[in-house]
């Protein structure tokens, strides 16, 4: 049986519709694994699994609990350029003055609170060790 297709789809299989993802996570070169982790822990995620074939991790899989935020972390190679990094980084907070303050006491730099048309309850950025830009803003 054929299947037609609209004028601007391309010719091929039809689009999956059984098997669609669940997730995606993101996955971040970084220059030393346990560092960043360490620094992740402290914005309140935990290191659910990694790989050390040589005592140091080389990659970690860090989870906020289960069905919160995901982030893996590799190692890089060649060494990151924090001026390089092609990616923003979204956290998002039921209460983001809460999470601003928090920052703050925990010890990280967290950029001004400020409220752009398309967030009026407002966001704020954080930097991590590698120059990626983490910007937290509110969920729904």
């Amino acid at each position: 049986m054929a299947v037609a297709y609209p004028a601007h789809t391309p010719p091929g299989p039809p689009p999956m519709s059984l098997y669609k993802p669940r997730h995606i996570t993101a996955m971040a070169h970084v220059r030393d694994v346990a560092a960043s982790v360490a620094w992740y822990e402290k914005l309140g995620f935990a290191m659910e699994h990694r790989y050390a074939p040589e005592g140091e991790p080389c990659w970690a899989w860090l989870s906020s609990g289960p069905g919160g935020a995901q982030l893996m972390l590799t190692k890089a190679n060649p060494p990151v350029d924090p001026h390089s990094q092609g990616v923003l980084f979204y956290l998002y907070y039921d209460d983001v003055q809460a999470a601003h303050a928090q920052a703050g006491a925990a010890g990280f730099r967290p950029g001004e609170l400020s409220y752009p048309f398309y967030c009026p309850k407002g966001e704020f950025r954080l930097t991590d060790p590698d120059g990626y830009c983490l910007v937290c803003t509110h969920a729904g």
